[in-house]
């Protein structure tokens, strides 16, 4: 569908992430890379309860008992560490 000034509603050339669509759902079964598969496989070694703990006490030490200030890149890695250890709960809720 075509806007009053140009592209279509649903155009990807002013998006945030223009990979962002329908098309890439398809790929969920692609096979692993090895570097995939030995990180995997790491994972399995050492169990998901054990980094989910793990990682939750660095993130913890790092955000609550830390004096060092947080500039944007800081936040977002800690951000990302808890994204890490919310999916390894999930992953041992689910076995």
């Amino acid at each position: 569908m075509q806007t009053l000034n140009g592209p279509g509603v649903d155009s990807n050339a002013n998006s945030v992430n223009p990979t962002n669509d329908a098309r890439h759902a398809s790929n969920v079964r692609a096979p692993l890379t090895e570097s995939q598969a030995e990180f995997w496989y790491l994972i399995e070694c050492q169990g998901c309860k054990e980094l989910a703990h793990s990682l939750k006490m660095v993130h913890d030490l790092a955000l609550y008992h830390s004096d060092i200030p947080f500039d944007t890149a800081e936040k977002s890695a800690l951000f990302d560490v808890n994204l890490l250890v919310e999916g390894f709960q999930k992953m041992v809720a689910k076995v």
